[in-house]
């Protein structure tokens, strides 16, 4: 299992990008502006994105990502998210006047993007790597990310969250 950091700050500018960090080469936790430092081809492997939450600073590249690749890609990229962060991104960002509905896009039969609700506690297995979403205390609704495989573990709590500064850690 190899963790990429694309960016790990609240902000932009010199040097400085928002949450997101790259699991091997088709996993994204959070989607935030690290993601814009991948080439296309990087880009165009990434199939699942688990998002800690809806701030802007951890979802803002989904719909840039999604138009970057939209005709290279099969396959719909699959956003793991709590059902409260999916209805965000629908009402506020893929809603027809923010960005296109991609779940729609380019057919509802065959969409560039699928949301998936996940719930605390829940966990997924993708390709030996296991992700446990946990509860964690935000402003919004928000979770972090459990993370085992063979080869190491690590867990990412997505913000600060009272008064701690997030941290990955990894075994």
């Amino acid at each position: 299992m190899k963790l990429r950091v694309l960016g790990c700050s609240g902000g932009i500018g010199a040097n400085l990008r928002t949450t997101s960090f790259l699991l091997d080469d088709d996993i994204l936790i959070d989607a935030g502006s690290g993601l814009g430092d991948l080439t296309l081809a990087e880009m165009a492997k990434i199939r699942h994105i688990f998002l800690t939450h809806s701030h802007l600073d951890h979802v803002a590249f989904i719909p840039l990502l999604l138009d970057s690749i939209f005709e290279m890609i099969t396959q719909p990229v699959i956003v793991h998210a709590q059902p409260e962060t999916i209805q965000a991104l629908e009402n506020h960002i893929f809603n027809w006047h923010i960005w296109p509905d991609f779940s729609k896009l380019p057919q509802p039969s065959q969409p560039v993007l699928k949301f998936e609700p996940m719930y605390p506690g829940e966990r997924i297995i993708l390709n030996e790597r296991e992700f446990e979403m946990i509860k964690v205390n935000h402003t919004v609704p928000g979770v972090g990310y459990y993370v085992a495989s063979r080869s190491g573990t690590f867990a990412f709590s997505g913000d600060k969250l009272q008064g701690i500064i997030a941290q990955v850690y990894w075994r």
